[in-house]
């Protein structure tokens, strides 16, 4: 794993063996990041990363200049190794917080430019993700929603659905906020 952009662009990440995690492949994020560089401007942007494991997207968005990044997860050694990078990597922009993403968003009252989602690819309701994202109007108009997921998922008869990018196993669904 390793950050492919931004100011840290090639440090080379080594999180803890013993963390449930399935990091996206960095050939898997380059291409993510290679669609987001040219829909985004990271400088003014407001992210959520749901389901955020070691941080690896964090970590790519903060080194790419993103004003304010939050990271949810469940797991708290991860949350640990996202607080330890960032402060080895003076990262003042990433904020952690420990919790089930549903009851997090269920909860929450934020806006954000870009939320992402990587759930556990076997996770039974993944399109559970996508309902409180738009029910709960967490994204800012022309806000980006992006769910990794396995083949097994298919999300493209959902109301603001762009499109789906496969990168080897990781496929990524796109929708665009036009008018919530």
């Amino acid at each position: 794993m390793r950050i492919i952009g931004g100011s840290h662009k090639g440090k080379q990440l080594l999180p803890p063996k013993n963390l449930p995690i399935r990091p996206t492949t960095d050939f898997a994020k380059e291409g993510l990041f290679n669609i987001l560089n040219n829909k985004l401007d990271f400088e003014d942007l407001t992210v959520l990363d749901l389901f955020c494991g070691t941080g690896n997207i964090t970590l790519e968005f903060a080194s790419r200049g993103a004003k304010k990044i939050i990271s949810i997860d469940s797991h708290t050694p991860c949350l640990n190794y996202i607080k330890d990078t960032s402060k080895q990597l003076n990262f003042k922009t990433i904020f952690t917080e420990r919790a089930d993403v549903f009851t997090f968003l269920a909860k929450s009252h934020g806006t954000y430019d870009l939320v992402f989602a990587d759930p556990p690819y076997d996770l039974p309701d993944i399109e559970k993700i996508y309902n409180l994202v738009i029910e709960k109007k967490l994204l800012n108009t022309d806000g980006i929603l992006v769910i990794e997921h396995g083949k097994q998922t298919d999300l493209s008869t959902k109301p603001y659905f762009v499109e789906c990018r496969k990168y080897g196993n990781v496929h990524f669904s796109f929708f665009i906020n036009k008018d919530i």
